[in-house]
């Protein structure tokens, strides 16, 4: 059971940088990628070169002097390179190790962050290892196909799809590019047969092997049986009969499985290994001319910076993924006297994850356990109020526990004598305040345990602070909503200061879902992070490693629009470049979305000022001052500004 962590106002050991470093794990999770600076401020090194870095809060505040305020979503176009370059050399290692003859490309899963200036620079930087794209969806596929011109490349193509997608990728391979289908069910062996002999071209197919192995963590039902894509081993057979019967069987090059996404344990890929690369021989021998071997994603992110097969973590590094699949091909391939394939992976997510950081600023807190002075109650009190006082003025290590089960039973009498209106409010308040006040004391006392009770274990979340953030959690953080994934969230300033505040997050969504209360640890999931005390000047909070999926999958709660998004290049020693920015919906955008025309709008309140003209409630210059008002809020940031 983990032990109770309670800020008391006397810190045990002297606060520090490298106790920052400890207590918010940034070394585990930011990998070489994020640091702490001298000032106590989050840098970003694109390169991991300590001669080559940023400091976000400064960077914050020259962004705010541009006229861009957060939230923010900054991408360092440095971290995508640097990840494509760590992928890639990964792979050679293990080629050149186990003596492989086969090559190793990379493929980019759009559907993880399908922003045109994400997939422009992934295919820039990665045009030196022939880089190539995957597509789900027809839209998809034409992004591809826009982007990519080197005919060395590949496109693989998965997903549903029906006889324009199929079409569509066909007149591709005719215009000469590397394009797979790859065969998710059945009947689009028919479908790839009839348009292959329609546009007289020859196409590259692969199939998608629906494999028992399952993976691990909260993407795990992408495999396994009940999979929704891929065949089954005996529909496999049937596919290659009926290939055959078409005389294409030269045109399958390529096995394809998926495990799902965020795969958090080795073993897990291991076992995969163990059975598509058996299933890649049997397409051998049944005289397929198989090149290709693709292990799909789920290379995982180590959010949490744990090292372990926890859902926010990975108990394997990149060189032992790649050291893995290389290494099994291998194996099974020389086992059988048959060439190597080349190998294809789809590592979305471990590619874009990291070169993303989402800047919010704290608009302001509640406090519920906090007393600078001691309370005194006085004499005409209600006396449970008196008695509440008593249980407070007991409170010891002896007691503690009888105390608390004392103090609620009086929280709850009040509350029923105040709805019976027998207790005032004044009194109930004081009661309120009395009870917050020894909860705090209880917190300290349970914090110096080596076992806590059960009925404790929430005792910090409980009494800890709310901060307010300008933001959406549905617009920018949708995977913390929807399945509670955790992100690495950290003040990119102040943390030469001991943080000494407990503390929630809520964003200004009117919806009690909208909030952050689980957080990254290293040995399990923290209900409260350690913030500092708010002051007259801004507070700023970093939601790091936030590049994958979130923005394709951000709703507009509220109405709430994309945050600006900024692509910098770092350059140098404290030297950055803006290469391009992205303003965020204004409030005329998101309500276009939602089929409201600015003109309509401003029109229909022309017609209520006209109104209060006629009855003389405002003048024609009020009128004047409202519009020009109402026009530049229809301008305007959705966010707070």
């Amino acid at each position: 059971m983990q032990k109770l962590k309670i800020k008391s106002d006397t810190s045990l050991s002297k606060w520090s940088i490298e106790k920052a470093r400890e207590v918010y794990n940034i070394r585990e999770w930011g990998k070489g990628f994020f640091e702490i600076n001298d000032k106590g401020n989050v840098i970003v090194l694109p390169t991991k070169d300590r001669s080559t870095y940023v400091d976000i809060r400064e960077l914050v505040e020259d962004l705010s002097i541009r006229g861009l305020k957060p939230p923010l979503l900054l991408r360092f176009t440095g971290i995508l390179r640097q990840r494509i370059d760590e992928i890639h050399s990964a792979f050679h290692r293990a080629i050149k190790e186990y003596g492989y003859k086969g090559k190793y490309y990379g493929v980019y899963p759009i559907k993880v962050n399908q922003s045109r200036q994400v997939v422009e620079d992934i295919v820039e930087f990665g045009s030196a290892y022939n880089f190539g794209l995957e597509a789900g969806t027809k839209a998809e596929m034409l992004i591809a196909l826009s982007t990519l011109s080197k005919s060395e490349s590949i496109i693989i193509c998965n997903g549903y799809k029906d006889d324009e997608y199929i079409e569509m990728a066909l007149w591709a391979t005719k215009m000469g590019l590397q394009v797979f289908i790859v065969v998710e069910k059945p009947s689009e062996v028919d479908l790839i047969i009839k348009w292959s002999k329609s546009l007289r071209v020859k196409p590259l197919m692969g199939i998608r092997a629906k494999l028992t192995a399952r993976g691990r963590g909260k993407w795990e039902s992408s495999g396994g049986d009940k999979s929704k894509f891929g065949l089954f081993p005996s529909e496999i057979i049937a596919a290659v009969e009926k290939i055959k019967e078409a005389k294409l069987e030269s045109s399958v090059k390529l096995l394809h499985f998926h495990l799902g996404s965020q795969i958090t344990s080795i073993q897990s890929i291991k076992e995969a290994l163990s059975e598509s690369t058996r299933i890649f021989i049997e397409l051998c021998k049944m005289g397929l001319e198989m090149e290709y071997f693709d292990v799909g994603g789920g290379l995982a992110v180590d959010y949490d910076g744990s090292k372990t097969n926890f859902s926010s973590s990975a108990n394997y590094s990149l060189e032992e993924y790649a050291s893995d699949v290389v290494s099994a091909v291998s194996e099974v391939c020389g086992e059988n006297n048959i060439p190597v394939p080349n190998i294809i992976s789809e590592s979305g997510r471990a590619l874009v994850a990291y070169h993303s950081v989402l800047i919010l600023n704290v608009l302001g807190s509640i406090k519920l356990a906090e007393e600078k002075e001691k309370i005194e109650v006085e004499e005409d009190a209600h006396e449970l109020v008196h008695s509440m006082k008593e249980v407070l003025d007991g409170l010891s290590m002896k007691n503690f526990q009888e105390s608390y089960h004392d103090a609620l039973q009086i929280r709850d009498d009040s509350l029923t004598l105040f709805n019976v209106g027998i207790l005032s409010l004044k009194d109930r308040g004081r009661i309120e305040r009395i009870f917050w006040e020894m909860c705090k004391k209880l917190a300290k006392i349970v914090g110096s345990l080596d076992y806590v009770p059960d009925e404790f274990e929430n005792l910090e979340k409980f009494i800890s602070d709310t901060y307010y953030l300008n933001f959406s959690v549905f617009q920018s953080l949708p995977d913390h909503w929807a399945v509670k994934q955790l992100f690495p969230i950290c003040p990119i300033h102040r943390l030469k200061e001991e943080p000494m505040r407990w503390a929630t997050l809520a964003d200004i969504t009117c919806d009690s879902d909208g909030k952050i209360d689980q957080f990254i640890d290293l040995h399990d999931v923290k209900h409260t992070i350690e913030l500092h005390e708010m002051n007259d000047k801004p507070y700023y909070l970093g939601v790091f490693l936030v590049g994958a999926y979130q923005e394709s999958l951000g709703d507009l709660h509220n109405l709430f629009g994309d945050t600006n998004v900024i692509h910098i290049s770092v350059t140098g020693k404290e030297r950055y470049r803006i290469e391009r920015i992205i303003e965020g919906d204004t409030v005329k955008d998101v309500l276009s979305y939602m089929q409201y025309q600015k003109r309509d709008i401003l029109n229909a309140i022309r017609r209520n000022i006209e109104d209060a003209i006629d009855e003389r409630k405002i003048s024609i210059r009020d009128s004047a001052r409202i519009l020009k008002f109402l026009d530049d809020g229809l301008e305007g940031y959705t966010y707070l500004e």
